[in-house]
C-alpha cells in the first residue's frame, strides 16, 4: 500500500563527486548578493566553473545551488573562510541535509561500521544497504541499473573526496576541527551522526 512507504528520496546525486572546488566559486558571489537565483544566472551566464558545455554547467550549477541553499548564512560565511579540510567537511554537511538517502547511509553504514570497527567499505555494501531501503522506497527499485551504478559511483567519489575513503575502500576518520565541530553545536548538534568521526569530536547536545 503506498501509504505505508517512506517519503520518495530525491536521488539526482549521479555525477560531480562533493563539489567542493566549485562551491569555493560560488559561495563568495552568494554571500556578495544573497540570492541563490541571481548567483545561479551568473554562473550558468559567466562560467566561473570553466565547464566545457552548457548543458553541463547549468546541470552542475544546478545541483550546486541546491545543496549550498541547504545551509545557514553562518556556515556559508564560515566556509568561505574555511581551510580545504574543513570546507570538504561543511560540503558533506551540504549534502546529508539535501539528500536524505545520503544521510541514513552516512548515519546507518558509515558511522556505524566506524563505531563498531568495522573499516572496511565495498561496493557490496551499498548493494546490500539500497536493497535494505527498496523495501520501503520503491522508487530505489524502480531504477535503472546503470543510474544505480553511476549513484553509487559518485557516493564512494563523495566519501574519497571527503577523506573519509581511500581509494582501496578503508575508512578513515573525520578529524573535524574545533571550528567545525562550534559551527555542528551552533546549527546541527545532531550532525555529527553523519560523520565516521572519533569520540573526541561528538557534539554536546
Amino acid at each position: 500500500m503506498t501509504e505505508d512507504y517512506a517519503e520518495r528520496y530525491t536521488l539526482s546525486f549521479t555525477t560531480g563527486g562533493l563539489l567542493a572546488r566549485e562551491a569555493d566559486v560560488l559561495v563568495p558571489l552568494y554571500l556578495r548578493s544573497r540570492d541563490w537565483t541571481a548567483v545561479r544566472r551568473q554562473t550558468v551566464a559567466e562560467n566561473p566553473l570553466q565547464i566545457s558545455t552548457t548543458s553541463a554547467l547549468t546541470r552542475i550549477t544546478r545541483e550546486l545551488v541546491q545543496r549550498l541553499s541547504v545551509l545557514t548564512p553562518g556556515e556559508l560565511e564560515f566556509f568561505d573562510q574555511a581551510s580545504p579540510t574543513e570546507r570538504t567537511h561543511i560540503m558533506w554537511l551540504a549534502v546529508c541535509h539535501r539528500y536524505t538517502f545520503i544521510a541514513e547511509f552516512a548515519e546507518e553504514v558509515l558511522r556505524e561500521r566506524f563505531l563498531t570497527m568495522n573499516r572496511t567499505l565495498d561496493l557490496e555494501v551499498f548493494d546490500r544497504f539500497i536493497i535494505g531501503k527498496g523495501l520501503w522506497h520503491p522508487e530505489l527499485d524502480e531504477l535503472a541499473m546503470s543510474t544505480r551504478v553511476k549513484l553509487r559511483a559518485n557516493l564512494f567519489r563523495m566519501m574519497r573526496e571527503a577523506g573519509f575513503l581511500t581509494e582501496s575502500g578503508d575508512m578513515m576518520p573525520a578529524i573535524l576541527s574545533p571550528s567545525v565541530t562550534r559551527l555542528l553545536q551552533a546549527h546541527h548538534p545532531s550532525a555529527v551522526r553523519f560523520f565516521p568521526a572519533a569520540v573526541s569530536s561528538e557534539v554536546s547536545t
